[in-house]
């Protein structure tokens, strides 16, 4: 199905993002926004962390165009209260695949759409709960071996389809990298911007 809407700017060289918009009929095109990622503070609410790092993202893509409409998105995980992003090497791997297992694990992802040349903007974050089973010593080596969880928050994709992994609330294409029911309702809105607009915490 074609969705009508002013093409987008995607800015993010993620691929998984790119095949859930090609997937739903999108029109865009793709500008990475290189912006760093740190590692956030302690205390961080994983809402505030990803909701702001999707509005640099979008903004940086904004000031360098200097017009179009530009997605921005960043996805983190949590559990316990501590924010998990991409591992660094299979060390860091091993430790957030720990830490998860037997547990429920928030998976976030903050939205951004920004309008270049109006400087305008709208944000959201959505939420979904994946279910993370324990897993042997050998299973658990055997995943760290296929190296699947390098570039992805918590060390891990529900689209790799891995039987211990499970969405259990809210939406798949958001453990993935973009919830596109919510990106779908941003778009929705996106009429009414005005200057300034702040995140909406509606997950």
């Amino acid at each position: 199905m074609s969705i009508e809407h002013e093409p987008l700017i995607l800015a993010s060289a993620s691929p998984r993002r790119r095949e859930l918009l090609t997937e739903a009929g999108y029109r865009f095109e793709v500008d990475p926004s290189d912006v760093d990622e740190p590692e956030p503070p302690s205390g961080t609410r994983v809402f505030d962390y990803v909701s702001l790092l999707a509005w640099k993202k979008a903004r940086a893509v904004a000031i360098r165009r200097g017009q179009g409409l530009i997605l921005a998105a960043d996805t983190s995980c949590a559990v316990l209260g501590e924010i998990l992003n991409k591992p660094v090497d299979r060390a860091d791997a091993e430790r957030m695949i720990r830490l998860q297992e037997g547990r429920d694990t928030e998976v976030v992802t903050g939205l951004c759409l920004y309008r270049a040349d109006r400087h305008e903007w709208v944000g959201t974050a959505e939420v979904s709960v994946v279910r993370f089973e324990p897993l042997t010593d050998s299973e658990r080596n055997a995943f760290l071996d296929t190296g699947r969880w390098e570039g992805k928050a918590g060390a891990y994709g529900v689209q790799d389809y891995d039987p211990w992994v499970a969405v259990t609330t809210g939406s798949w294409s958001n453990v993935v990298g973009l919830p596109m029911e919510r990106l779908e309702s941003l778009l929705a809105s996106y009429p009414s911007l005005t200057n300034g607009r702040s995140f909406r915490y509606n997950a």
